[in-house]
Parts: C-alpha cells; structure tokens; sequence
C-alpha cells in the first residue's frame, strides 16, 4: 500500500489545509472583477501574485491532482493554453 493510499483511507489527500484552500478557491465562481483578489487576501493571507505562484506549483502536485482532479485538469488546460498562445 503506498503513502497515498494510506491517506485516503483516513479520508485526507497529503494536501495541507493551505493547499485544499488554495483549491477551494478555484472551485468557486467569483460575482465580479476583484473579488476572487479580495477573498485571497481576505481568507488566506497571500497577494494575489503569491497565490498565482503558489497555485501554478500545486498543479503539478500529483497528490492535488488526487484530491480535487477536475479544477486541477480545468486548470492545467487553461495553463497549457495560455503557453501555447504564448509561443504560438
């Protein structure tokens, strides 16, 4: 049994709480311009620029991936389209 399975059974992913909120967030339809920044802020403390950071680098976390798979992929997709816009 690996690690993860481990985790699972007790009902967790391996993502600290920071993480799953960071996720949280992207579950959530935001009503308008700025308040998605203003929750960031507001709920877990970080700059938007941060945020971004941190998230990007949660995309590539398989335990993420694992715990919430269909923002993850939403957001990989986003992600891998704004690069091929980039190089294209």
């Amino acid at each position: 049994m690996t690690a993860f399975e481990e985790t699972e059974e007790d009902g967790e992913s391996g993502l600290g709480e920071q993480e799953q909120a960071l996720l949280a967030v992207e579950r959530r339809s935001w009503p308008g311009p700025g308040a998605k920044e203003r929750a960031v802020r507001e709920r877990l403390g970080l700059s938007p620029t941060r945020y971004y950071q941190l998230l990007n680098a949660l995309l590539d976390d398989p335990r993420a991936l694992a715990h919430d798979p269909v923002t993850v992929n939403r957001l990989r997709r986003v992600r891998e389209e704004k690069q091929r816009r980039r190089e294209g």
